[in-house]
């Protein structure tokens, strides 16, 4: 058991909850200008590596350093992925509003140094630090959310959260486009700084949470072997089939390492006081499965923003000039879906049918997308999206719900970053997995109608311009329109087919009632089901 205690709170009576399983009651208005600061700091986290990846063409030109260009995106997503869980679990030991301040601090740090950054190395180390913050941002405002908000209630606030992801993704390559041509690269950087000290404000001044000491010591043990652990799955995913082949010793090293320190990791938990990640919640049916759902979307929500502009943009000829814009059937659906869930949610309490028809949906809509040719318009695979936009729609708010009802109030923390990693974790591995499948596919198709020297061509094709490709002999681009097609066609098929674990997994879920529905304590452990 861990040993934590409330103290009075500097912070006022107002933060006091009567049950410690339990959020405290808030006034309308409080929740209101918490939620501001949340949003922003949201905005922050999604909206950073897609403004970013815009301007990279530019950084490289005034750097230079262009072997080194990748590790500019992996630094970040590694510091992001590995200090999730670390944050989580800070923010139950030792307060969630102070935890998630520092995150936001160390966030600004980074990208005001990466904005003053003079060479290549600078700007991966200041990324990295960014980085880390970034990896906090997301885990504090979810375990806040969880902390202010009775889950039944929550469904009120969802569609913030969802319109927030969606224009980050819509107008994240807009904005990143517009500072470069207009600006400079370095404002790419620059832009968090204002959006951090709104959000900082906000959450500084309005924010009342119980402050929370832990006599238990921090488990650094824990700490080193799941950030190894996750370092190693994230650099597989990013390397693997990219910087060096999968049978590879580099990639078989990192995957002996991933194992070995997993298993350790699992190994520790189990006999320190305070555990990083307590295993025994996923004893926990409902933890458990939404765990796995929360994996398996963003398996299929990467994969499908990888790939679906390459296709729009190779195949049906768009516009790479504003590419987000390209997913916004996809970002309708979710965010029309999620709204209207939310508000069912908090209307009933009931949840448990949702994740049964999104993961169902999305199953469908990978299936749809799997049909994808060369005479496809542009029409039909926007409908095809707004169907997997749907589905997604159905799981992407439900799922932290679930995890976030099945723990007790002093492991909220743990639970949202346990959520969100998964979610990270399924995304690595979604890119890595269907890029895999689609460059096997492109090269086979390449080979199959120009010969070997098609097949060869393949790869470099991939990495081509729409514009690049368009100056290219008429069979060349024929065969690789084909080839792009075959590949989205094994890409969504697979997709489909992985969809259908999430089917299952939901089909097995709890309706466990929402805590602010007439019971305060999450669902009982497998042990006792």
């Amino acid at each position: 058991m861990s040993q934590q205690q409330v103290e009075a709170s500097a912070d006022g009576p107002a933060a006091e909850s009567s049950d410690p399983a339990e959020p405290a009651q808030r006034s309308p208005r409080e929740i209101r200008l918490v939620m501001v600061g949340l949003v922003v700091a949201m905005l922050l986290a999604m909206l950073d590596n897609l403004i970013v990846g815009t301007a990279m063409p530019t950084i490289v030109g005034d750097l230079g350093g262009a072997e080194h260009l990748s590790w500019v995106v992996t630094a970040y997503t590694l510091a992001t992925a590995a200090s999730t869980p670390i944050w989580g679990k800070l923010g139950d030991m030792y307060g969630r509003k102070g935890t998630f301040v520092i995150s936001i601090a160390i966030f600004l740090v980074g990208s005001a140094l990466s904005g003053l950054s003079s060479t290549m190395g600078q700007l991966i180390a200041f990324r990295a630090i960014q980085g880390l913050g970034a990896g906090g941002l997301m885990v504090g405002v979810m375990s806040i959310m969880g902390a202010l908000v009775a889950p039944r209630d929550r469904g009120k606030y969802q569609g913030m959260f969802a319109a927030v992801m969606a224009l980050a993704t819509i107008g994240g390559p807009l904005v990143g486009g517009f500072i470069t041509d207009h600006l400079s690269w370095h404002w790419t950087f620059y832009i968090n700084l204002p959006l951090g000290v709104l959000a900082l404000a906000f959450i500084v001044v309005t924010l009342k949470l119980p402050t929370t000491r832990s006599t238990a010591r921090i488990d650094y043990a824990g700490a080193v072997l799941l950030t190894v652990g996750i370092t190693s799955l994230v650099l597989i995913t990013t390397w693997g089939g990219q910087e060096y082949d999968w049978t590879s010793k580099q990639i078989l090293g990192l995957g002996a390492l991933a194992v070995a320190t997993l298993l350790g990791f699992g190994y520790v938990e189990q006999r320190v006081e305070e555990p990083m990640l307590p295993l025994d919640l996923f004893k926990n049916r409902n933890f458990a499965l939404v765990s796995v759902i929360g994996f398996i979307v963003g398996f299929a929500m990467f994969g499908a923003v990888t790939f679906l502009p390459l296709y729009q943009q190779t195949v049906q000829g768009a516009s790479a000039t504003n590419s987000g814009l390209l997913l916004m059937p996809m970002m309708f659906g979710m965010l029309v879906i999620s709204l209207v869930v939310g508000q069912a949610v908090t209307k009933t309490g009931k949840y448990r049918i949702y994740p049964i028809i999104g993961t169902a949906v999305m199953a469908g809509g990978s299936l749809l997308l799997s049909t994808l040719s060369t005479d496809t318009s542009r029409f039909t695979s926007a409908c095809y999206m707004v169907v997997l936009g749907a589905g997604m729609g159905f799981l992407m708010q439900i799922t932290m719900l679930v995890a976030q009802n099945s723990v007790e109030l002093k492991d909220m923390g743990v639970a949202s970053s346990t959520a969100t990693l998964f979610r990270t974790i399924g995304g690595s591995f979604g890119v890595a997995l269907f890029g895999a499948i689609f460059n096997n596919q492109v090269t086979s198709t390449m080979k199959d109608r120009l010969g070997n020297a098609g097949g060869s061509q393949g790869a470099n094709l991939s990495q081509m311009g729409p514009g690049a490709l368009r100056k290219l002999p008429a069979a060349v681009q024929d065969a690789y329109h084909h080839a792009v097609s075959n590949g989205m066609h094994t890409v969504f098929l697979w997709g489909a087919v992985i969809s259908l674990v999430a089917v299952a997994a939901a089909v097995f879920l709890h309706e466990v009632p929402l805590r602010g529905a007439g019971t305060q304590k999450p669902e009982p452990s497998l042990e006792a089901v």
